[in-house]
């Protein structure tokens, strides 16, 4: 059989195998995850428009980090890529994007459409921002209404869904935004326009959300003040080129992680992991499931901490997820659901209504998938009761969600059969390589036409 990676070059324009994910060995190894998505799309976006030459180390070789920095490209901003990993960035300055000849595909990035249109909100040319079906079908109003609040004229379908269509403002004005939801992508919209925009522009959240826009603008030289649960910068800076190590993604790493603690005598460490705390919400819920994650060798960086992490097997019981860590677990529901499902009693979640209005509804994908595995699952509207027990072999579709059809693959690990994983296509969004890295880890991973 061939490796699936093969077949995720965007370049080949083929159709991806599905997966057949089965019990193998015990998870053992030392290995590196991507680099931060969430950076990677800030890196490109900040040093395009800085005044001077950015280099971005540990960029994230992704599907949609990739489509961030082609856009870029479209908007007159010379990006260059000396070897994997590498960007250097001949940044335009704050006023220097130039219009693009032609639609600014986002691919499957709801975070590359949602920050791009705070920043092209506030330029002199009109832009449309597209993506692929998924994308097409994620809510964009809660970006759109600030930014409509600020003077922008932004145009939408009519269920407030992209394409994102931008004309240019006359100016916009700073506000104080108090966002009904805890999101970072908004929070950053909001930010990013708010740097062409006319006295200071503040956002307020219901629950700190990460705050990687925050540390990333000051790191390239914006005056901003910032703590859990705000943010405020006064319109009219200039940003400065600067150096950009990008940490591996967490939400990559949460997969190895689960996998270590599923599967029994596994030993696994990941190194040089961002650890930002509006991030590993996942490792607090696991150790209260009882699992063996030890963080060391933290050290600080431009982007947050970054660390070693070190994995080993442990027995899992349910629980009640606490409501304070949901903020800071957004995107590894997919994973404590496999988790969950192979637990001691009852895990119940709520408070992640966010999950539905993900690259699919995360809560229904999840729920159908361990139903379809033998596993009973109860949902609830914002979050659902997984009761722990015996998984069986199956088939399930992962919707075109990366972070189903990687988190199905890590609890076939556990399950008493074989569990074939269909449209598992987007992988290459977050984690290009994730099939090969994984079998070298010991799981049972194997692509099939």
């Amino acid at each position: 059989m061939r490796a699936c990676w093969q077949r995720w070059t965007p370049s080949r324009g083929q159709p991806v195998a599905d997966w057949i994910a089965h019990a193998a060995d015990p998870v053992r190894g030392r290995i590196h995850v991507p680099g931060d998505k969430s950076v990677s799309h800030r890196a490109i976006m900040l040093a395009s428009i800085a005044d001077g030459v950015s280099r971005i180390d540990g960029f994230l070789e992704g599907e949609d980090t990739r489509a961030t920095a082609r856009i870029f490209g479209q908007l007159g901003v010379r990006i260059e890529a000396p070897s994997d990993g590498t960007r250097i960035v001949h940044g335009v300055g704050i006023d220097g994007l130039q219009a693009p000849d032609n639609a600014l595909d986002c691919g499957n990035s709801g975070t590359a459409m949602r920050l791009l249109s705070g920043l092209l909100a506030a330029q002199f040319f009109a832009s449309t921002l597209v993506g692929d079906g998924s994308l097409s079908r994620r809510p964009m109003r809660r970006v759109t209404d600030p930014l409509r609040l600020m003077g922008a004229l932004i145009d939408t379908d009519a269920d407030g869904t992209p394409p994102l269509h931008i004309s240019p403002a006359a100016s916009l004005e700073g506000i104080d935004y108090g966002s009904p939801v805890a999101s970072a992508q908004v929070k950053s919209a909001v930010l990013l326009a708010g740097l062409r925009a006319r006295g200071m522009t503040s956002v307020t959240e219901p629950h700190p959300t990460r705050d990687y826009t925050e540390r990333m603008l000051r790191a390239f030289g914006i005056d901003i003040d910032y703590g859990p649960g705000f943010a405020r910068l006064i319109g009219g800076q200039r940003l400065r080129a600067t150096a950009v190590l990008v940490p591996g993604d967490f939400s990559s790493a949460a997969f190895p992680i689960v996998a270590a603690t599923l599967v029994p005598d596994s030993a696994l460490v990941i190194e040089n992991v961002g650890i930002d705390p509006r991030r590993t919400g996942l490792i607090e819920a696991l150790r209260l499931m009882g699992a063996r994650i030890d963080v060391q060798d933290v050290r600080s960086g431009p982007t947050g901490d970054i660390a070693t992490l070190v994995v080993s097997h442990a027995p899992l019981r349910g629980i009640d997820v606490p409501a304070t860590l949901v903020p800071d677990m957004i995107d590894e529901f997919p994973v404590l659901f496999a988790a969950a499902a192979c637990a001691e009693g009852v895990t119940r979640v709520r408070g992640a209504a966010e999950l539905r209005v993900k690259e699919s509804d995360r809560i229904t994908a999840m729920a159908e998938g361990l139903r379809g595995l033998g596993v009973t699952v109860h949902e609830t509207e914002d979050g659902a009761d997984i009761i722990g027990g015996v998984v069986q072999g199956g088939d399930v579709d992962s919707l075109g969600d990366h972070r189903i059809a990687m988190a199905f693959a890590v609890l076939a690990q556990r399950a008493g059969g074989a569990v074939r994983i269909r449209d598992i296509d987007n992988v290459a969004t977050s984690y290009p390589g994730f099939d090969a890295q994984m079998r070298g880890l010991g799981l049972g991973l194997e692509a099939i036409d």
